[in-house]
């Protein structure tokens, strides 16, 4: 995850990108129809938040600004938006979900020291995300201490004053959410609301403030490249100013090269990824003289092209990305039956997803099936999606399990290979005999091809987990998850009422099991663990964090309100139509500031507003919140040893924590709350692999005492630290109130 930070920075910079507009931590992945879970880590919050912190580590390093997103509560696509007839949907989030399970990842972003964030379209709890003064000033400014700058998502800027005081700091791209017409609700309405005392003078400081101060940070006052490309072109000449009724035209790309070895990076990522759920027999990895049919489209790049549908909305050919804002242009794609036959020379490739009339294989012969399953942004349906999986739900697109079934009722031995946006419903075939081998190959990007058959023919040896779960029917998660939100008059209702238990929380709490758990994934070897440790790594931890430190002062700002004079539009400045720009008309200018200056209210304000600073919530007082959250409470130690004897592999180390059973807050039975992955282990090798529990993993949040807290610390028993490479594969437990580590105990799921 760091290295391909490493690679997105470089790449921004070298192209003279200020801001990488992402990671992405909202959606969580609540919903597994969500159409945006792909451009996210999974369906866990400490998985997103490491995941994230590393890419935000990995991009900032480069002196590129990274932006989390989204805040918060973008679990579906679908009625996200504010529209004249409809406002976004309403996500009803409780304090505590909010703290333990969306807010979660934020948090580890603004510790490590993220430069941006970008609010979501939707509502949470009645409120729209732009305009949400407890959850921009309360939370993500004052407990969780944000230095940075807040902006809008593209067009959800929905109020003028309301969010400026809410703690909006930047409006994307500028308009109101109809865009082109030259209108803005910030912009030259900001300036007026300034002049005339609706938005005090300090508050504009403070968002110029976060703006420079980030741009200083990240060190884009020294020698930082200019921008050297154009979104609207890919022409060498283009218009200067896209969108105007008059341009000149000049040179706009200079097609600067970044790439340099990030191939290497992304085949690696691809590579790391691809799960094995399955492999019965043995069968897989496959020998280069083995004989193999591939059935399905998605064996073979987009035949117009791998960058032939915009934003790649649509489902044809290998599917190597979801849809939407969020995609890039592949500068190739190396596509799977392309990797396959320079692995092997006895291929036949049937391009279709009906499978064809075939003449009767050997009980030698393979088939390998490829099929997927797509998602993307609600700014475009494909297939009667609208973003969200609303009309395929967790079915293979194209018919792609009767294509499975098909293939296992000829073949003795099929491999499934699944390129897919989240979990599909398996239970068609799943158990057929023939399919012997089922791999989850995710969203592989330009590396697909290679990252596979290094994969499939053994060159390494899969390593990745299940973000996910994947369950038998879709029914086996609550309709609160299972379902999407429908249409209807008036808000949209979102409301959480599963609490913190998604995924494999809720199948554990339920006690359903899934057909492939959270953190499942196989390997070509086996791993023992051994030789392990807990130890304290604090004193005895307290109830609630010790005090935070109180607020320094805050910068101090001139509160008058400038000269009208100062607003009014350059002379002779050529202004170019349906840009947005700050300045006003004179008259305009002039009667603003004489409403200012006046003490006329224009403006409002709510009951109880005041500039009056607070004393600083328990929670916060740093970067991310209270330092002592992340003081490292136990760790625990293993040796982890490949036991197999052919082939090296990578062991995924995962630890998961069970509350004491006498704590009177409900908690999920078990949860992830930290992972390791070693490096390639050979047969026989060894390494010690060392997990950390801090303060905040092993603590709830008292929506009382709006605080966290330690149960353990009431005397009504210890934690016990699981550790296992899947949430259904622990029986390995580690005990912090004696201290002792045993195998072999029966888990508790």
């Amino acid at each position: 995850m760091y290295a391909r930070g490493v690679a997105l920075g470089e790449e921004f910079r070298g192209k003279g990108a200020n801001v990488y507009l992402g990671p992405t931590v909202g959606p969580l992945g609540k919903k597994p129809l969500g159409g945006r879970n792909w451009e996210g880590f999974g369906a866990d919050p400490v998985l997103q938040a490491k995941a994230a912190a590393l890419t935000i580590q990995g991009v900032q390093e480069q002196g590129v600004i990274a932006t989390v997103k989204h805040l918060i509560g973008n679990e579906q696509e679908m009625f996200r938006m504010y529209n004249p007839f409809q406002p976004g949907y309403s996500a009803n989030i409780d304090d505590r979900t909010m703290h333990e399970l969306y807010l979660w990842p934020f948090a580890e972003a603004v510790h490590v020291g993220v430069g941006a964030v970008m609010t979501a379209y939707n509502a949470v709890n009645g409120s729209a995300c732009s305009q949400h003064s407890y959850l921009v000033n309360g939370l993500l400014k004052d407990e969780l201490g944000f230095q940075g700058l807040v902006m809008s998502d593209w067009l959800s800027h929905i109020s003028g004053v309301d969010s400026a005081l809410a703690g909006l700091d930047m409006n994307m791209p500028g308009d109101t959410n109809i865009p082109l017409f030259g209108f803005s609700l910030w912009q030259y309405e900001l300036t007026r609301s300034v002049l005339n005392g609706s938005v005090p003078l300090d508050r504009l400081n403070d968002m110029a403030t976060r703006v420079v101060a980030t741009w200083y940070k990240m060190g884009q006052d020294q020698d930082y490249p200019r921008v050297n490309f154009h979104s609207y072109t890919r022409d060498r000449d283009g218009l200067v100013y896209p969108g105007a009724l008059f341009s000149p035209i000049r040179q706009v790309n200079w097609f600067i090269n970044v790439q340099a070895d990030h191939n290497l990076v992304a085949r690696q990522v691809a590579q790391d990824a691809i799960t094995l759920l399955k492999n019965d027999g043995g069968l897989l990895p496959l020998s280069n003289a083995s004989t193999i049919s591939v059935f399905g489209t998605d064996a073979q790049v987009n035949p117009d092209g791998p960058n032939a549908c915009a934003n790649r909305a649509c489902n044809k050919g290998t599917l190597g990305m979801g849809w939407g804002s969020g995609v890039a242009e592949y500068p190739y794609f190396d596509d799977p039956i392309s990797a396959i036959r320079r692995r092997v020379p006895d291929v036949q490739f049937y391009n279709t997803d009906t499978f064809p009339s075939v003449p009767s294989p050997s009980p030698e012969e393979l088939a390998m099936v490829f099929i997927s399953s797509d998602s993307g942004e609600n700014s475009f349906t494909v297939e009667g999606n609208h973003g969200d999986r609303d009309a395929s739900r967790q079915a293979a697109w194209h018919g792609g399990d009767k294509l499975v079934q098909d293939a296992a009722a000829k073949y003795s031995n099929v491999v499934v290979v699944v390129h897919t946006v989240g979990p599909i419903i398996m239970e068609s075939w799943i158990d057929h005999p023939s399919v012997k081998a089922v791999l989850i190959a995710h969203l592989p990007g330009q590396e697909a091809g290679e990252s596979l058959a290094n994969v499939l023919f053994g060159d390494v040896s899969p390593s990745g987990h299940l973000p996910y779960s994947i369950t038998k029917a879709e029914s086996d998660l609550p309709k609160s998850l299972s379902e999407l939100k429908t249409f209807t008059f008036g808000q949209v209702q979102d409301t959480y009422s599963e609490g913190l238990y998604i995924d494999y929380r809720w199948l554990n709490k339920a006690g359903i099991k899934p057909r492939f758990a959270f953190g499942h994934g196989l390997s070509y070897t086996t791993f023992t663990f051994s030789n392990a440790t807990i130890r304290p790594a604090t004193t005895p931890l307290s109830l609630v964090p010790p005090a935070r430190a109180p607020k320094g002062p805050t910068p101090t700002y001139p509160t008058t309100i400038p000269p009208a004079a100062e607003a009014y539009w350059p002379a002779n400045f050529d202004r170019i139509w349906r840009y947005l720009y700050s300045w006003l008309d004179r008259p305009d200018a002039d009667a603003a500031y004489q409403i200012g200056v006046s003490g006329e209210r224009l403006y409002d304000y709510p009951d109880g507003y005041s500039t009056t600073q607070r004393p600083g919530p328990a929670a916060g007082g740093a970067e991310g919140g209270n330092p002592a959250l992340w003081d490292v409470a136990w760790e625990i130690t293993l040796t982890v040893r490949n036991s197999g004897d052919a082939f090296p592999g990578r062991a995924s180390v995962q630890a998961y924590v069970q509350f004491p059973a006498g704590t009177p807050y409900e908690t999920p039975v078990v949860q992830l709350r930290d992972f390791e992955k070693t490096r390639v282990l050979n047969p026989g090798e060894e390494q010690t692999v060392t997990l950390r529990l801090t303060r905040k993993d092993v603590s709830v949040w008292d929506v009382a005492l709006q605080n966290w807290v330690v149960p353990g610390a009431l005397g009504n028993g210890g934690y016990t630290v699981w550790i296992g490479q899947a949430s259904d594969q622990l029986r390995l437990a580690c005990y912090t109130d004696s201290g002792v580590c045993e195998d072999g105990v029966e888990p508790p799921v």
